[in-house]
């Protein structure tokens, strides 16, 4: 016989993080998301309730399924996701998880959530993030949007941050986070970092110098 889990009754609804990014509808008028895994061909809005990404008739979260939103307890757990080569333009989300749900070591599996916060990161040239553009890709009827800085997005379709939680509605704040990749070192390796790339440079240049020196014919 197989032991049921323990039964939650928290006095308020969980916090959990999660990567998305954020889309807007062909048509201009509402904003969303597209979360990087099972669920990533069903856009979501601030507010939403999970369904089944198999199309069974079940309830989601089914314990036999992967069905259901899914998040981390940690915010840095989430952040970490962002590190990958294919995460790199999403956004980090704060949302409350709301409905039944299934609480794993490092996050849940849940019913229904609210995104709370959308924190979007710098430009890809490495600029602070001014607005939110065309990022190339989407779903069909939604565009996908990454964050960039007013040069880097030129004539693509772009909207203001104030404009995209407007369109997503239910509250939603958005707030720009710049994340710096050397923010991650401390000075001493950077000093080193500096030391051994000039060591390399002297080393090329003296190469670089013998040969010009060999006799040539």
């Amino acid at each position: 016989m197989s032991r049921r889990l323990p039964e939650e009754r928290p006095t308020e609804p969980p916090t959990g993080y999660k990567i998305a990014h954020p889309v807007l509808s062909q048509d201009g008028t509402r904003a969303g998301f597209i979360g990087v895994s099972l669920g990533a061909a069903l856009p979501y809005g601030v507010l939403d309730e999970a369904a089944c990404v198999y199309g069974r008739r079940h309830r989601a979260p089914h314990r036999r399924c992967d069905c259901g939103f899914h998040c981390v307890h940690a915010r840095q757990d989430a952040e970490a996701l962002l590190c990958t080569a294919e995460h790199r333009r999403a956004a980090l989300l704060e949302v409350t998880v709301l409905g039944a749900y299934i609480r794993f070591e490092r996050g849940f599996r849940y019913a229904r959530q609210r995104v709370r916060t959308m924190f979007s990161g710098p430009c890809a040239c490495g600029a602070p993030g001014a607005v939110l553009a065309d990022a190339g890709w989407g779903r069909p009827g939604w565009c996908a949007l990454e964050s960039v800085c007013a040069r880097c997005a030129g004539a693509r379709r772009s909207l203001a941050r104030a404009t995209f939680a407007r369109l997503a509605g239910e509250g939603l704040t958005v707030r720009s986070v710049p994340v710096a990749m050397a923010a991650a070192y401390d000075v001493p390796e950077l000093v080193a970092e500096a030391a051994l790339l000039q060591a390399r440079l002297d080393w090329f240049q003296t190469q670089l110098a013998r040969i010009q020196r060999r006799p040539r014919g």
